[in-house]
């Protein structure tokens, strides 16, 4: 093309006079065949030249620096949001906080008042981003100078046709990046790694225009959530006159139909199965829905996961990226069960939902707009439904209750180990908390899930023989009952502290009794002389449940004993194996 033979700065300039001079919704001919060239995507996506044109097309003929410096002036946004990888220095002020998951980079920290505050600097393992601005994170005190509601008051407005030309580009912009992903991930064991290698540059491009601030954060949030223009440019019933490009979209959408049939999820119970986050065959109606479906099926790749979170800062976009996180949640949960590095997959899956889960508004709304909460327990239930086993304790033949199997991979792995942090990170807020509490299906389901636990990892004290190698499933079964009962126990404790709240603890003692009598009638356990002395086992998470929810409902809010204790024939039931673990200590 003739075009970019000339010189960049002054097509740039055309192109932003042609730009400026028509409505919004409408791209000038000559840059559309520009991006026709640039974006192509029978060309290499990392191509130096091309990304340059893109830099100074968008630049309105600038240069990139002065362009990115100009749109910077007008940044007004309130929140910081560096995005940090694993082995990043960052703090934690309790006495600000008022997520537990609040984090600060070094600058906001320092520039911040924390003097003769409870604080913790610390090495992040798994990646985060600094909250500072955020008031649904931290409190204002605790804002530094940059990032206070006040910082943005004396902002001027934009010059109306600054981003025109952005506004245009964009969506073919991200349009490349899709087809990228799609072209590298053709049947036949794909190398993601090498992948988004290819697209390095690209991503950087990308990332780079975002530094720049809120106004091209909300150029790339209106193109990434625009349902229309993701329509117009992936749906190949749509001719676009030229037939080759239309046989391309043809094959790039069959590959895409099939990634996406290959994601599976859990099977929901028959009443969840309408529900968009656990329907069988995903649907997605933008950009940004199918880059977070790539980002999960490319395993979370850190520059992809860079680009999403480094966006988090515009309050539209947060709440675009956290449904179409929760669109694919319980499909993650089956990545994490057949990871080959499940550990490093796991710190890449809360990289990005602690980021998201931790705003108490935002985690409320998907609770009741996409049953977060339905979601998280049902994939955690199905996770552990697949590693169970028969147990041993008493008498094997006449006990029909199956507990999970600490050999299994799942287990040694903690590949539950993300979705349990995900859920103790929305239970730490008490509206969340509570609709937890007031949830039949949900206590139904949740002690259903730690009854899979209840009486696990049987220990056999062998007489006859030496045991010459010992199992180590002990370190599974303890970490499990730690993470995946007593963390979520605590968290739903910590809200009830009051008489006020004595109706929630009534009704969790009132589901636990009875996952706790279904235990004993499963196992078969009808009185407490039972002849099996020389096998034990540690975990008995219903009863840890029973025992801390009445204590809180006698210390903390007026209840009393008489009318929360179950029948004298249960309780001696319940005492055996309490009992039986102190024992077996000494």
């Amino acid at each position: 093309m003739e075009a970019l033979s000339d010189d960049k700065y002054f097509v740039a300039r055309q192109v932003h006079a042609e730009c400026s001079v028509l409505p919004r919704d409408k791209c000038p001919q000559v840059l559309s065949d520009l991006m026709d060239t640039l974006l192509n995507p029978s060309k290499a996506i990392d191509d130096r030249e091309d990304i340059d044109w893109c830099k100074w097309l968008m630049g309105n003929g600038r240069s990139p620096e002065e362009f990115a410096k100009q749109v910077s002036m007008y940044d007004n946004a309130t929140t910081c949001g560096l995005v940090w990888t694993p082995n990043f220095v960052a703090y934690r002020c309790r006495t600000c906080a008022i997520s537990p998951c609040m984090s600060l980079c070094t600058d906001c920290f320092k520039k911040g008042n924390h003097y003769g505050h409870d604080f913790n600097m610390f090495l992040s393992q798994a990646g985060g981003a600094c909250d500072c601005g955020d008031a649904s994170i931290i409190k204002e005190s605790g804002f530094c100078d940059r990032h206070s509601p006040k910082a943005a008051v004396d902002k001027s407005a934009a010059p109306s046709n600054l981003m025109c030309v952005a506004e245009a580009m964009m969506p073919r912009i991200i349009l490349r990046l899709i087809q990228h992903l799609r072209e590298n991930c053709k049947v036949g064991g794909p190398d993601y790694e090498v992948a988004i290698q290819g697209a390095d540059g690209f991503l950087t491009m990308l990332i780079d225009f975002n530094k720049m601030g809120a106004l091209m954060r909300h150029v790339m949030t209106s193109a990434l959530t625009n349902p229309q223009k993701y329509r117009e440019l992936m749906d190949p019933s749509i001719s676009t006159g030229q037939p080759e490009y239309d046989s391309y979209r043809q094959d790039s959408n069959k590959i895409y139909q099939n990634a996406v049939n290959s994601l599976t999820n859990p099977e929901p119970p028959d009443e969840y199965k309408e529900c968009a986050s656990l329907q069988e065959h995903l649907q997605h109606t933008t950009f940004l829905e199918e880059l977070m479906f790539w980002t999960v099926v490319y395993e979370f790749p850190q520059k992809l996961v860079c680009l999403l979170l480094n966006m988090l800062p515009d309050l539209e976009y947060k709440e675009a990226l956290t449904r179409a996180f929760v669109l694919h949640y319980s499909r993650i949960s089956m990545m994490l069960e057949r990871a080959t590095n499940p550990e490093t997959l796991s710190n890449k899956v809360v990289h990005v939902s602690v980021q998201l889960f931790s705003n108490e508004s935002l985690a409320l709304k998907m609770v009741d707009q996409l049953k977060l909460l339905h979601v998280m327990v049902i994939t955690l239930k199905y996770m552990m439904s697949k590693t169970l086993i028969h147990n041993t304790l008493h008498d094997p033949d006449k006990n029909f209750h199956y507990v999970v199997d600490c050999e299994r991979h799942v287990m040694k792995e903690h590949c539950y180990w993300p979705l349990v942090s995900d859920l103790n990170n929305v239970l730490s807020h008490k509206p969340i908390a509570v609709r937890f509490m007031s949830d039949d299906t949900l206590l139904e389901m949740w002690f259903d899930f730690l009854s899979m636990f209840q009486g696990m990892n049987v220990n056999q004290r062998e007489l006859n023989e030496h045991v010459e190698y010992e199992s180590n499933t002990y370190y599974a079964a303890f970490s499990a009952e730690l993470e995946a009962s007593a963390y979520p126990m605590w968290a739903l404790v910590s809200h009830l502290r009051g008489p006020e709240s004595v109706a929630f603890t009534r009704r969790v003692l009132s589901f636990c009794l009875t996952a706790l009598q279904d235990w004993l009638d499963a196992t078969h356990l009808t009185h407490p002389d039972v002849s099996d002395s020389l096998q034990v086992s540690f975990h008995f998470p219903l009863h840890r449940y029973f025992a801390v929810f009445m204590c809180q409902a006698v210390r903390r809010q007026g209840a009393t004993l008489n009318e929360l204790l179950p029948p004298t024939d249960m309780l001696h039931l319940l005492m055996m194996h309490p009992l039986r673990v102190q024992v077996s200590i000494f």
